[in-house]
């Protein structure tokens, strides 16, 4: 019997598992996917109050169509032999979906660095939950004004001061122009203090000091400054972007018995860009790269991958949300408007459960227009 590996039980991995169980239909082809814990975790939901809340346990996923998961983690690659090693043990595959996701670019040689939280794993977002649990007029620093620090510092702006710190001279530099008048415009109603050209240069228990040798009170020290995929990406090839991603083609095949998807794979977006490292275009993806890994098996058609529109939408905490469409960003709705488009989308990302017909069928659904999504 043929057999399907899918490393990763993110977005990608799981829409992989579920994409390859589509296009298996009655064909007697295996299906596993490796991945070391029992939940998905909603990775973009982990900055809310109760990250706990955020996971779907994966058997309500996997188990109704018909996909083995095996709780281990892989730490060798071998595309020659076409083999995996997972927690010491050998598993073989015809085809191999690559969807290990990316992980948190932490500080070297910084001093303190273990007093670091982050927001990157929900084993960090339980532990800075934890520590921030019962306090009061509490003071934060969060390292790295992109996307995932301004959401958790919007977010913990009502309990606590909270200080912005990034090295670009301005907020939400990968964002670009077209949002940063409404981001500024909420940071200043939040009273969310920024030093930006700066970083942290030491955390000690109750302080961070900071490139310009100030030294500021910090309860909690918050890093989210850059991602990576995941290291697994250099047993698959030696030309990785700039981000250790894999380049695949427009079906996100990395090698011949091999494809990738989500924060893994450089797939090409348009003549510009590459798509990002984000949910929006993992699980598209990962519907794909797992249905063509079965497709190839079964020498039927693959399915190209196309991009759907670019969006984003930022929470803001009490201040709202600012929701953008295209790669300019165009502000497309703000405030209390916004919010109400990320919170359905939000709801929207979690996968349908326990039913297969369900299951499937929101597999095979690669790209859907949201009615929520303003137009205006």
């Amino acid at each position: 019997m043929s057999h399907i590996v899918i490393i990763g039980g993110g977005f990608a991995g799981v829409w992989s598992a579920a994409g390859a169980a589509l296009a298996r239909a009655d064909a007697d082809l295996r299906i596993t996917l490796i991945a070391p814990d029992e939940d998905l975790v909603l990775r973009p939901r982990l900055y809310e109050p109760e990250p706990g809340l955020a996971t779907v346990r994966l058997e309500r996923i996997l188990g109704p169509i018909g996909v083995e998961h095996l709780r281990a983690a892989v730490t060798e690659i071998d595309t020659d032999r076409r083999t995996v090693v997972a927690d010491g043990r050998e598993i073989e595959y015809d085809r191999l979906v690559l969807a290990a996701g990316s992980e948190l670019v932490r500080p070297r040689d910084l001093p303190g660095a273990d007093r670091l939280f982050d927001i990157d794993t929900l084993g960090g977002a339980l532990r800075l939950t934890d520590h921030l649990r019962g306090r009061e007029d509490f003071s934060i620093v969060v390292v790295g004004a992109g996307f995932v620090g301004l959401e958790v510092a919007t977010e913990l702006a009502d309990r606590a001061r909270v200080l912005l710190v990034d090295r670009s001279p301005c907020v939400g530099d990968q964002l670009g122009p077209g949002p940063r008048a409404e981001i500024e415009a909420a940071l200043d109603a939040l009273g969310i203090e920024r030093r930006l050209a700066t970083t942290v240069t030491e955390v000690g228990d109750d302080y961070a000091i900071l490139s310009d040798g100030t030294k500021v009170a910090a309860d909690a020290v918050i890093w989210s400054a850059g991602m990576r995929a995941n290291p697994l990406t250099r047993q698959i090839s030696d030309e990785l972007d700039h981000l250790g991603r894999v380049p695949v083609d427009r079906w996100l095949r990395a090698l011949p018995e091999v494809f990738a998807a989500g924060d893994t794979a450089a797939a090409p977006f348009d003549a510009d860009h590459t798509v990002l490292q984000a949910c929006q275009h993992a699980t598209p993806m990962g519907k794909v790269a797992g249905y063509n890994a079965a497709a190839d098996l079964l020498r039927i058609p693959l399915r190209e991958f196309t991009p759907g529109p670019y969006v984003t939408c930022l929470d803001l905490g009490a201040a709202g949300a600012i929701f953008t469409r295209g790669w300019d960003r165009r502000v497309m709705a703000s405030g209390a408007a916004a919010k109400d488009v990320k919170i359905r989308i939000n709801q929207h990302i979690h996968p349908p459960v326990d039913d297969a017909g369900q299951i499937l069928a929101a597999a095979d659904r690669v790209h859907i227009e949201l009615p929520f999504f303003p137009r205006h």
